[in-house]
């Protein structure tokens, strides 16, 4: 079965594409930043929260994990984009406590919490090979931006070991750009969130006022890093950025700023996933102490006619490549 996009997408096809850590992996320079990341752990400055905490001693800081990450699950996933899941899916490997607190999390059972297993860089390379075999056409890393040294030291033992499908990096776009620079060469497709573009509006849902600041330097990271996503010749993406974000209700205007700003800075070319399946979950809705709805004006999907809008901004901003 082959999922080519269609004219006149067929131009940003890349006939011939070999994963970005096998060459680093070659000449050593991988296994160095893994231990150049771990060492940094010490006082862990991983993501923006910056806490110092002695993770390399165990000690749990921010984001409530050791020296290893914990993994919540690790699946071929048909659930994702087109161009990622193909027809044998995209190898998710799901990462507990997300460094963001969103009040909205749509996945807050795994992100919000410490459940699975932990994983050691030998435990997490044998899942990554694993999930190989099973014919997934990708390693998707989901909630990655407070393990990336424990990604890089199996990402490194992997390679070693025959691992050869691309790497996406599947975050909330709140990453550290110390963290992004050792992930240069190494991640082949960079799918951030962008989430809110106001400091108030990240305050209030996800406990972080500079959430749109961050975000947009993580995405002009990611994409001086990798550009415009491109596919292999069967369609399914192999470099490149993939931006998504989530249409939330009463949350149009900032939709709109954000489209406009990805179009100006970035490219009319950036490839984007205008998400419609918000629905009210994790604290949304949860009453306050006197009866109120906390976050009321979420208390709902968006309307036809909101997605609608949605699809119109990005028209008006002259963003065109948008996934299904």
């Amino acid at each position: 079965m082959a999922l080519v996009p269609p004219s006149p997408e067929s131009r940003f096809l890349l006939e011939d594409h070999e994963p970005a850590y096998l060459q680093l992996a070659r000449t050593g320079e991988l296994t160095e930043r893994a231990a150049q990341a771990v060492e940094a752990l010490g006082s862990c400055a991983a993501c923006p929260r910056a806490c110092e905490a002695d993770r390399l001693g165990d000690a749990r800081g921010e984001c409530a994990t050791g020296r290893h990450a914990w993994v919540a699950s690790a699946f071929p996933h048909h659930g994702e984009e087109d161009v990622l899941r193909g027809w044998r899916g995209s190898g998710t490997v799901f990462f507990s406590r997300c460094n963001l607190r969103c009040v909205f999390c749509q996945n807050a059972d795994t992100s919000q919490r410490t459940v699975g297993r932990v994983q050691d860089a030998a435990a997490l390379a044998a899942t990554m090979l694993r999930l190989q075999r099973q014919g997934c056409h990708n390693i998707n890393l989901v909630s990655p931006s407070h393990v990336v040294p424990q990604v890089l030291e199996a990402v490194a033992l992997a390679a070693a070991a025959g691992l050869y499908l691309p790497l996406v990096y599947n975050s909330s776009a709140y990453d550290a750009l110390s963290s992004l620079h050792l992930l240069d060469g190494v991640v082949d497709v960079y799918m951030p969130d962008f989430k809110v573009w106001h400091p108030e509006t990240g305050r209030a849902l996800s406990g972080v006022p500079d959430y749109p600041r961050r975000a947009r330097e993580a995405l002009m990271e990611m994409h001086r890093q990798v550009g415009v996503l491109r596919f292999g010749p069967r369609g399914l993406a192999c470099r490149g950025l993939l931006v998504r974000h989530l249409v939330m209700p009463g949350q149009l205007e900032q939709t709109g700023s954000i489209l406009a700003w990805l179009a100006e800075v970035l490219s009319a070319d950036t490839f984007v996933n205008l998400m419609g399946q918000y629905r009210p979950a994790h604290r949304v809705g949860v009453p306050d102490r006197q009866g109120r709805p906390r976050f009321g004006e979420l208390d709902r999907r968006p309307t036809p006619a909101e997605l609608r809008r949605a699809a119109r901004a990005a028209e008006r901003a002259g963003i065109w490549r948008l996934a299904r």
